[in-house]
């Protein structure tokens, strides 16, 4: 059979209920398979892939000695390298309010990845990738042929300041005009974009109520706990049915920025090189880019390099604040020059107010 993902036990059970026994090309993602020992020992499972699946050892040696290859599950690290699907905000911070944040498998996670021993262990540098690997392959599935637009911005931007109200109802805008809202995942310009594309089926009262209530927790820097709380207090209050679908892509590489918990979907990597091109690559409707520092200026430039080589069309960089990428982070006057006689002139823009972007998507 041509390659194909299996990642649940109803796939599982579909795919042998076909009558087929020979799993050439399958790829089983995460499945606990205890209970299918007698199934396992009967397929032609030569050329098959099991990743971290749950079996009993009797059809792990059958698997390995009938040409399968088994990639068995791993004790001791607090993550699922071949998890099949991306993360959410309550699985991230499962616990907070009994333990607070340091015991969240959030924090857990950055801490390993922190640890000396962890940093230099080659067969824990190859766990992070397959883990990042499994993240982009959900992340693929969750968005291919979605279109999507990529909300880039500052994480300093706090909660109650106008700037953050902006970004909000832009990725309200966004959403509402049936674009896929993706950030950075973290807090500041992402939250606040994440938080207006979470609301767009709501009321319109909704996102200015959600404002308010989080302003009384306005930054993570005071308190991740209390800052996470106010998030999901919010997000119980107003999460429609079903929420509007919003992605974040945050990374351990920066772990001091906690999660925002308006992305329905989390997509956290370990490598920052890796998340920051799979969050730009995916950006087909365009990037819009908010006033921010480093980060934020690194992403203008990753964003503009396959723009600048680009042979047709590609999609449009648009830059907020006029005052801001001219003079505070002259980024704009590079961009214009980097663009000077290539077709890439016609695709960046620098706007002074978020309500000139929709137009330019």
């Amino acid at each position: 059979m041509a390659s194909i993902e299996i990642e649940t036990t109803e796939q599982f059970e579909a795919l042998v209920a076909t009558g087929g026994v020979d799993l050439h090309g399958a790829r089983m993602q995460g499945l606990d398979l205890r209970a299918y020992t007698s199934t396992l020992l009967a397929l032609d499972t030569d050329g098959a892939v099991f990743l971290g699946c749950a079996m009993a050892p009797e059809a792990a040696l059958h698997l390995q000695a009938t040409g399968a290859l088994v990639f068995p599950q791993v004790p001791g690290v607090p993550f699922d390298p071949y998890r099949a699907t991306l993360y959410s905000a309550d699985e991230l911070y499962e616990g907070l309010a009994e333990k607070g944040y340091p015991d969240t498998p959030d924090a857990v996670m950055y801490d390993w990845y922190r640890d000396p021993d962890s940093q230099q262990d080659v067969f824990h540098t190859l766990l992070r990738s397959i883990h990042d690997d499994a993240m982009s392959d959900a992340l693929t599935e969750l968005l291919d042929g979605r279109p999507v637009v990529g909300v880039m911005g500052g994480h300093a931007l706090i909660r109650g300041r106008e700037a953050y109200a902006q970004a909000a109802h832009l990725g309200r805008t966004l959403a509402r005009q049936g674009l896929v809202v993706a950030t950075g995942g973290g807090p500041g310009a992402m939250e606040a974009a994440n938080l207006g594309a979470h609301l767009a089926d709501c009321r319109d009262d909704a996102l200015e109520h959600a404002l308010t209530e989080l302003a009384s927790a306005p930054s993570f820097a005071d308190d991740i706990g209390a800052w996470a709380l106010a998030g999901f207090t919010v997000r119980r209050a107003l999460w429609p049915e079903p929420p509007g679908l919003t992605v974040g892509i945050p990374t351990w590489f920066y772990g001091h920025e906690p999660p925002n918990v308006f992305a329905t979907h989390i997509a956290k990597y370990f490598a920052n090189a890796v998340r920051e091109d799979g969050l730009l690559a995916r950006c087909t409707a365009g990037v819009v880019v908010l006033p921010g520092a480093a980060g934020t200026v690194q992403e203008i430039f990753q964003a503009a390099t396959p723009n600048y080589y680009a042979p047709g069309d590609a999609p449009p960089l648009v830059l907020v604040d006029r005052e801001h990428w001219t003079h505070r982070l002259p980024a704009w006057p590079l961009l214009r020059s980097l663009a000077a006689g290539r077709g890439m002139a016609d695709r960046i823009h620098l706007v002074d107010s978020i309500d000139e972007v929709p137009a330019l998507l």
